[in-house]
């Protein structure tokens, strides 16, 4: 089930409209298909007369796998320059051994 996002200003007020069986099933298969809700679908459609809809791409387990990882040594990397640099404004490592962890923070 896709996530409600909040829209700015609020949620305002609903538009509701009727559909054949059919059509309403056609609607139904858009909307899933596009991975948004029927609300993010239907501003989408209408209110930037947009006729073909791109899917969102569905995360594989792999790709989620694969991002948190990343995101893990981006952070591990954030915290190692920040100590770095507090050291370094600190006197705690001198400027050598500084230039030697940003260039290698660099590679």
């Amino acid at each position: 089930m896709p996530t409600r996002k909040r829209l700015p200003g609020g949620a305002g007020k609903p538009i509701a409209f009727r559909l054949p069986e059919a059509d309403r099933a056609a609607w139904l298969a858009k909307v899933q298909a596009s991975g948004m809700t029927q609300s993010e679908f239907f501003r989408e459609v209408v209110l930037t007369n947009r006729t073909a809809i791109q899917p969102r791409v569905a995360k594989t387990r792999d790709l989620v796998r694969l991002i948190y990882h990343f995101n893990k040594a981006g952070n591990n990397l954030n915290q190692l320059t920040h100590r770095v640099h507090g050291d370094h404004l600190a006197g705690k490592i001198g400027p050598a051994s500084y230039e030697s962890v940003l260039y290698q923070l660099e590679l």
